[in-house]
C-alpha cells in the first residue's frame, strides 16, 4: 500500500519523541514509592490509599521501576501494543465477516485509526506522552479490545472456553484498571448482545453471548473491587463524590452539559474524518473470501466460514452511535464530580469513549465503501478510493506540525529537567536537605508550584524522591 509508511512514520516519530519524556505531576509520587517499596508496595498504595485500581497500579509500576528511563520507553512501547491490538482486531473482524482485503491494508487501517486516536486529541501529550494518563485513559480502551483477539483461534471447543475464560480475566482486570473504560464496556457488551440474534450466525451465537456476558460478569466483578477498594472510599472522601451526590440532578444535567460541549469540539475535529476515509478504503477493496468446496477442505471451509450476518447498515450505524453517546455521557458523569464543569477541559478522559469513536467512523466508512463498489463501476469507486486516500494524506500530514512543535518543547524540557536533576542529585548527596526547585511545566502538566495560587502539590513527593526534608519555590528563593 502506497499510503502505509505516512501513518507508520508518523508512529514512529512520535515514539522516538518519547525518548524526551520526563516525570511530571503524580509520577513524582510513583518514583519514591516503587523504589522504596517495589512495585507490590505501590499496589498496595493504590489498593488501600489512592483510588483502588490495582490493576492501574501493576502497570504503572512496571514503568515505574526503571525510574525517568521507563517513562521513554512508555510512548514506543504502548504505541507497538495498540498498533498490535486494532491491526489483530481488523484482521479479525475481516474475517468473522468472511471477507479477505489485500496485503498491507489492515495495517494501514489499524495505523490510521491508531494515529487518529492519538494526535487528534486536544493534549496529545497527555493522551500519549503521560504515562500516568495513558495507562488509565489511552491503553485501557486498547486492552479491551485486545480480548477478543483469541476469537480469531477459537475453532475447537477447549479453544472457545479458553476465549471466554480470558473474557472474563480481562474483564476483571479492566474494571481494576480505569472506571472509564469499565463504564464503556459495560455499555458495549449488553449492546452486542442485544444484536447478537441479527448479527451473529446460528452456528457462533451461543458462544458470542457467551463471551459477552463472561466478559461483562469479569468487569463487573473488577469494578466491585476497585468500588468497595479502601483507596476507592478514601478517593471519594477527598472529592467530595458519594454515589448520590454522582445521580443527583445537579450533578446528571451539568454533566450532560459538558458532555454535549465535548461532543461539539469532537464533531468539529476534521481530522477524525481520517477514520472514515481509511474505512471506505477498507469496504471498496475488501472482496469476499474464497470458501473450500468439498471433501478435505469442506470442514476447513465450514470452520473460516463467516460468522456473521449479511448486514444492516442502518441498524448497525444506529446501535453504534447511541451505544457512542450513551458510554461517553456516563463516563462524562463519573469523571464530573472530580472535575466539575472542568471536565471539558479535561480531555485525557474523553479517550476511554473516542477510541470507540474512532472505531465506529472506521466501521461507517466501510460500510459506505462497501455499499459504493457494489453499486458503482471501477471507474467512479477509483475516483472515490483516491479522493479517500487524499483525505489520509492530507490528515497524517496537519497531524505532523503539532507533533513536531510538542516534540521541541518536549526535548527543551528534557535538558532543562536533566541539568536541574542532577544539580538536585549532587546538591543532596552532598548533604544538603533543603533545595529551590524550578518547575518545568509542559502541555498544562501539574508542576510544584504551579499556577496562579503556586499549590505546592507534588512538591512533597519530589522532595522524597531526592531525599530531601522539602523543596522551595526557585521563584521566591
Amino acid at each position: 500500500m502506497v499510503l502505509l509508511p505516512l501513518p507508520l512514520a508518523l508512529l514512529g516519530a512520535a515514539s522516538w519523541l518519547g525518548g524526551y519524556v520526563r516525570p511530571s505531576a503524580d509520577e513524582w509520587c510513583f518514583l519514591p514509592t516503587v523504589r522504596d517499596n517495589g512495585i507490590s508496595g505501590l499496589v498496595e498504595k493504590f489498593y488501600t490509599v489512592d483510588n483502588g485500581r490495582v490493576g492501574n497500579g501493576l502497570l504503572v509500576g512496571l514503568y515505574t521501576k526503571s525510574g525517568p528511563t521507563g517513562h521513554q520507553w512508555f510512548a514506543p512501547v504502548s504505541a507497538v501494543v495498540m498498533l498490535g491490538v486494532l491491526w489483530a482486531v481488523t484482521g479479525l473482524l475481516l474475517r468473522a465477516a468472511g471477507r479477505t482485503a489485500p496485503r498491507g491494508l489492515p495495517l494501514l487501517v489499524a495505523s490510521t485509526v491508531t494515529v487518529v486516536f492519538l494526535f487528534a486529541t486536544p493534549n496529545t501529550y497527555k493522551t500519549f506522552y503521560w504515562p500516568a494518563s495513558a495507562v488509565s485513559h489511552t491503553v485501557a480502551p486498547v486492552l479491551a479490545c485486545a480480548a477478543a483477539i483469541p476469537l480469531r483461534w477459537a475453532r475447537s471447543r477447549r479453544a472457545r472456553a479458553a476465549a471466554v475464560a480470558t473474557a472474563f480475566l480481562a474483564g476483571c482486570f479492566l474494571g481494576t484498571l480505569s472506571e472509564e473504560a469499565s463504564v464503556v464496556a459495560l455499555v458495549v457488551l449488553p449492546a452486542v448482545l442485544l444484536l447478537s440474534g441479527s448479527t451473529f450466525t446460528v452456528r457462533v451465537r451461543r458462544y458470542a453471548r457467551a463471551w459477552c456476558l463472561a466478559g461483562l460478569a469479569g468487569t463487573a466483578t473488577g469494578t466491585l473491587v476497585l468500588l468497595t477498594s479502601p483507596g476507592s472510599r478514601n478517593r471519594r472522601e477527598r472529592i467530595g463524590a458519594e454515589t448520590t451526590a454522582t445521580v443527583a440532578p445537579d450533578a446528571l444535567l451539568g454533566s450532560l452539559r459538558a458532555f454535549l460541549e465535548i461532543l461539539g469540539t469532537v464533531l468539529t475535529t476534521w481530522q477524525y474524518l481520517g477514520a472514515v476515509a481509511v474505512g471506505v478504503l477498507l469496504g471498496l477493496s475488501a472482496k469476499a473470501r474464497t470458501q473450500a468446496g468439498t471433501g478435505a477442505g469442506a470442514g476447513r471451509g465450514a470452520r473460516s466460514a463467516p460468522v456473521l450476518l449479511p448486514c444492516r447498515p442502518v441498524l448497525l450505524v444506529s446501535a453504534g452511535i447511541l451505544t457512542f453517546l450513551v458510554a461517553g455521557y456516563l463516563c462524562t458523569v463519573i469523571a464530573y464530580p472530580l472535575f466539575g464543569s472542568r471536565v471539558t477541559g479535561a480531555s485525557r478522559t474523553w479517550n476511554d469513549y473516542l477510541l470507540l469513536y474512532v472505531l465506529l467512523l472506521t466501521g461507517v466508512g466501510a460500510l459506505l465503501g462497501r455499499a459504493w463498489a457494489r453499486r458503482q463501476p471501477a471507474w467512479p469507486s477509483a475516483v472515490t478510493a483516491a479522493a479517500c486516500a487524499a483525505v489520509c494524506v492530507a490528515v497524517c500530514v496537519q497531524l505532523a506540525f503539532p507533533l513536531g512543535q510538542l516534540g521541541h518543547d518536549m526535548r527543551v524540557r528534557a535538558e532543562r529537567w536533566d541539568r536541574q536533576d542532577l544539580r538536585l542529585r549532587t546538591e543532596a548527596a552532598q548533604g544538603a536537605r533543603v533545595l529551590p526547585y524550578a518547575r518545568l511545566p509542559i502541555s498544562g502538566m501539574a508542576e510544584p508550584f504551579y499556577g496562579p495560587g503556586r499549590r505546592p502539590w507534588p512538591a512533597g513527593c519530589v522532595a522524597d524522591y531526592y531525599r530531601l526534608d522539602r523543596i522551595t519555590d526557585a521563584r521566591t528563593t
